[in-house]
């Protein structure tokens, strides 16, 4: 009876690392790390964010006026002179450039088709390929690689048929997608401002970010929390990548940002289970300038 204590407390530390193991060996890492850039003027340049090499896609944010007539952005104080040499510097690395549309502002809308129309028609025209006489364009003869739909307010009213819009001008086009579609929605599922437009099943990626909402965000409600709605997401999504949207930093109020030894044994482990985990998002290049929080997941992703 001695000797089978003595090697009891061995052998089930054996099995329950073997168990850990087997775990870990199922979930799947891609090193993708996307972040957002252009909410801070203090954060550096698109092309100083492209090269820490920590990064492989980067979303300018926002293209946060639209649907009245009126299109334009709000990138927080930064130069728009260089963006468009560095948003190519960016793109010779390897490093995929997005605009994401819409953010925590109320100056943007899709009132009706028309309107969701003359949106596609714009920002076809003023960030991408097209390249309609008259038509200003911000960032120079530079061409985003694709938009993402962060609509946080609002109607929810024809994004999906902006979004087909988009997508449509690749037809025009044999051998590459010069218009990829990604969506940042809040973590509680459904996102009822995008369920629409992502129904259309024409978005390769979906940024869920799990933060700013106690009830799915980690610290407030722990790995049950996130499981339940990352579950939902990605069994909803299966042709989608679904990323892991999380803060580098606490932001003012809030204590969502998630200690890295939790991400690392808890979190990350379960939440790349997924056949269609695609990676980690952060927000934002800011905030990640200021912790080094990318620097750290970026191994992990």
């Amino acid at each position: 009876m001695a000797l089978t204590r003595r090697w009891l407390v061995p052998i089930l530390s054996l099995l329950l690392a073997v168990t850990f193991l087997a775990g870990v060996a199922t979930a799947k890492k891609t090193g993708q790390l996307t972040v957002f850039w252009g909410r801070n003027k203090n954060e550096g340049t698109l092309r100083e964010t492209c090269d820490t090499g920590l990064y492989t896609t980067v979303i300018i944010s926002f293209y946060s006026v639209f649907g009245h007539g009126r299109y334009w952005g709000d990138l927080s104080g930064h130069d728009l002179r260089p963006i468009g040499a560095d948003i190519k510097h960016c793109q010779s690395k390897h490093i995929s450039v997005f605009l994401s549309i819409g953010g925590y502002g109320n100056d943007y809308s899709l009132p009706s088709s028309q309107s969701a129309a003359d949106v596609a028609d714009n920002i076809w025209n003023a960030h991408m390929d097209g390249r309609r006489a008259g038509v200003f364009r911000p960032f120079g003869d530079a061409a985003v690689d694709g938009i993402d739909f962060f609509i946080d307010n609002g109607s929810p009213d024809h994004y999906d048929e902006l979004a087909v819009k988009l997508y449509n001008y690749n037809k025009m086009y044999r051998g590459r997608t010069p218009v990829r579609l990604t969506a940042t929605v809040r973590c509680m599922f459904p996102d009822m401002r995008m369920m629409k437009a992502l129904d259309a099943k024409l978005f390769e990626r979906i940024h869920v970010r799990f933060y700013d909402d106690a009830k799915c965000s980690y610290n407030h409600g722990g790995l049950a929390g996130v499981m339940a709605q990352w579950n939902k997401w990605t069994a909803r999504y299966p042709n989608s990548e679904v990323y892991l949207g999380l803060v580098a930093a606490n932001l003012p109020g809030k204590n969502d940002n998630v200690f890295v030894k939790q991400l690392y044994y808890d979190l990350l482990p379960n939440v790349q289970k997924a056949n269609n985990y695609g990676g980690i998002m952060l927000w934002d290049r800011f905030f990640d300038k200021q912790t080094g929080y990318g620097k750290t997941v970026k191994y992990w992703a």
